[in-house]
């Protein structure tokens, strides 16, 4: 028997450049697993049926670098430098935040990623037990990181999140993984991250770390350490284990090598990228030299949505617009990278990623009934350009239902809209002096 029978989806099937959609495919699930893909499956064989015909199953997507509870931020800093955003605005709030602000803050940010068809989430923040918590409730799978700055109290903080992950790695069934979260190269010295990669070893778990985001922390750690931040980063040990740079959008001469030859992934984040003027990474540059490439939504604090696939649409557009080649990032590559490609950033390849038997059953069906997409000439194209969050129709984590017909099964949004209402007069205050940490790149 099989626990679930997905019947008559056209279904996504990513290969190179090229976006197949097989049409009118039955999905059966067993023991959390795709057991079977095949034009038809006898319904009788399933003890729960979900009617998909006219929809679009497609590989639940994968958000790999994220600061989910940031929702409680969104559109509170418009159009300012990056320096501003970080002294002015974000770090003054965040140091107003408790555990239970981020434990709603990253329930707002997790229904709106599974309203998104978002499956899996490398988050990186604060009070990571609390988000812990919200992903074990909401049913998704996240790669956790407790994001530590170095300073006089980083030991201590170090040491606070190797509790962390030694209680949350592998919780949930398996849904949680625990890695360390050391903040960038500009706020944790060399000899810090050192020691974070020493307790990485120790633990056997990997790292998550911001790199190299703007060319003004590339020329300051030239200028202090006479390397780059990806430089830094190898020297230090960082990249002996699994690795997530975020943005690395400024490689220099030699850095790509150091990320090939160490296997480490690159979560590319567009949207905040292009919003605060720091510019995007070199994409295709990267995949040309072998690097597993993701994407992430960043913050919604910075990018006001978490949506990959309108990630996945910018990304491919700035490619082509910015190297003046219509033919780079093609549709089945672009989609890889919210799909097959972010599960290989998250070490997850062999879990999720693709709609094969065997594999996770972490599904997202799509309703393809809106006039934005008819005619299907291309429903690899429609998906990549014309799809919107709100086509989502069904999400699946482990062949569990999160989300049906739009209707949350996981999270009670009406209740988290309000929890998060009475806090916001509070989260919102600014005081500068009180900050968290100090942007001075």
């Amino acid at each position: 028997m099989y626990d679930l029978l997905i019947r008559k989806p056209a279904l996504l099937q990513l290969d190179g450049p090229n976006a197949q959609v097989l049409s009118a495919h039955d999905i059966a699930i067993a023991d959390e697993r795709i057991a079977a893909i095949a034009p038809a499956i006898d319904l009788g064989l399933a003890r729960e049926v979900i009617d998909a015909q006219g929809m679009l199953a497609i590989p639940g997507l994968i958000n790999t670098h994220a600061h989910t509870a940031m929702a409680l931020f969104r559109g509170i800093v418009e159009d300012v430098s990056p320096a501003d955003w970080f002294n002015q605005y974000i770090w003054p709030m965040e140091a107003n935040l408790t555990a239970e602000d981020v434990y709603w803050g990253a329930l707002l940010g997790l229904a709106e990623m599974i309203e998104s068809g978002i499956t899996a989430v490398a988050d990186h923040y604060f009070a990571m037990d609390a988000i812990a918590r919200a992903v074990e409730q909401a049913g998704v799978r996240g790669n956790l990181a407790w994001t530590v700055f170095g300073g006089m109290e980083a030991t201590e903080a170090l040491q606070r999140t190797v509790t962390f992950v030694e209680r949350w790695n592998g919780a949930a069934g398996g849904r949680i993984t625990s890695w360390l979260g050391p903040h960038s190269p500009y706020t944790c010295t060399p000899d810090f991250l050192a020691l974070v990669a020493q307790q990485a070893q120790a633990l056997n778990v990997g790292i998550h770390i911001h790199v190299a985001e703007e060319p003004d922390q590339v020329r300051a750690a030239v200028a202090q350490y006479g390397r780059t931040p990806v430089q830094l980063l190898q020297e230090s040990g960082l990249f002996m284990v699994p690795a997530i740079a975020a943005h690395a959008a400024h490689p220099e001469p030699g850095d790509l090598e150091l990320l090939r030859a160490n296997g480490v992934g690159v979560a590319c984040c567009p949207k905040t990228s292009m919003k605060l003027g720091m510019g995007v990474a070199p994409v295709v540059q990267m995949r040309r030299a072998g690097i597993a490439v993701g994407l992430g939504t960043d913050g919604a604090a910075s990018n006001n949505s978490c949506d990959i696939l309108e990630t996945a649409r910018l990304i491919a557009l700035l490619q082509k617009h910015t190297l003046r080649d219509p033919q780079v990032l093609p549709v089945g590559e672009a989609l890889s990278l919210a799909t097959r490609e972010g599960a290989r950033v998250l070490g997850m390849a062999d879990v999720v990623g693709v709609l094969e038997p065997g594999t996770c059953a972490d599904i997202a069906l799509l309703r393809l009934d809106s006039t934005r997409l008819f005619p299907q000439h291309n429903l690899g194209a429609n998906l990549l350009y014309s799809v919107h969050a709100g086509d989502v129709d069904t999400v699946l984590v482990a062949g569990r239902p999160l989300m049906r017909a739009r209707q949350l099964l996981t999270i009670d949004k009406s209740q988290v809209m309000r929890e998060v209402a009475t806090r916001m007069a509070r989260l919102i205050e600014r005081h500068p002096e009180r900050r968290i940490q100090t942007y001075t790149v």
